[in-house]
């Protein structure tokens, strides 16, 4: 017979269990470093290494993907020490920034981080992950907007899709997203994509404008 399920069941499973995301998704940590050179204040960005297999040649923030038992800022911190060979007590952890949950099952904490410029001017990347790394003035996103554009995110739905089963047999208007894509060009660089979309938020967030 089926042990009955009662309220106490529900009170033991709980009492102690750490909420996390309903389905299956992937969790990824990046740092953004801020660097001061010659009194202006800069963000840091690497290239990524040529022989990678996703994306590479890319612009992007140090980081990874979250190991088990392991907090986003420790990953940023981490991944940061890891790629840009230098020790973790070198990285200034000052707070973590906003979140985002993208279309294709990936969450991405980032987290701002202060390095001193002798530190990262005496470093030699790893250069299994990263070709190069490079500054952009803190002003020069200040005083320059992203080209913005949008694509929809569209269910596809296959044919096979019971909906008799539901009781809609004329089908569902199933809801839709809508991706942003900020683009910043920077001489010669592209920063586009995801890294743009915190740089940017980051920016609108310390000048007031969100």
């Amino acid at each position: 017979m089926n042990k009955k399920i009662t309220i106490q069941d529900f009170e033991d499973t709980f009492r102690n269990r750490e909420p996390k995301s309903l389905g299956k998704y992937q969790y990824y940590s990046v740092l953004v470093p801020l660097v001061e050179k010659d009194g202006d204040l800069h963000i840091l960005y690497e290239v990524r290494a040529e022989n990678l297999n996703r994306q590479p040649g890319e612009i992007c923030f140090p980081g990874g993907r979250v190991e088990n038992g392991e907090s986003a800022e420790e990953c940023a911190v981490r991944e940061t020490s890891e790629e840009l060979n230098i020790e973790p007590e070198k990285i200034r952890v000052i707070a973590q920034l906003d979140f985002l949950h993208t279309y294709s099952n990936f969450t991405l904490y980032s987290i701002l981080g202060a390095i001193d410029y002798d530190v990262v001017s005496g470093t030699k990347v790893n250069e299994d992950e990263v070709k190069e790394i490079f500054l952009v003035p803190v002003s020069f996103f200040a005083e320059n907007e992203p080209e913005i554009y949008y694509f929809d995110v569209l269910p596809n739905i296959g044919p096979d899709f019971p909906y008799e089963k539901i009781n809609l047999p004329n089908g569902y208007n199933w809801r839709k997203g809508k991706s942003t894509v900020p683009i910043y060009r920077y001489g010669d660089r592209v920063i586009w994509g995801l890294t743009a979309r915190i740089t940017n938020h980051l920016i609108d967030l310390v000048t007031g404008k969100i």
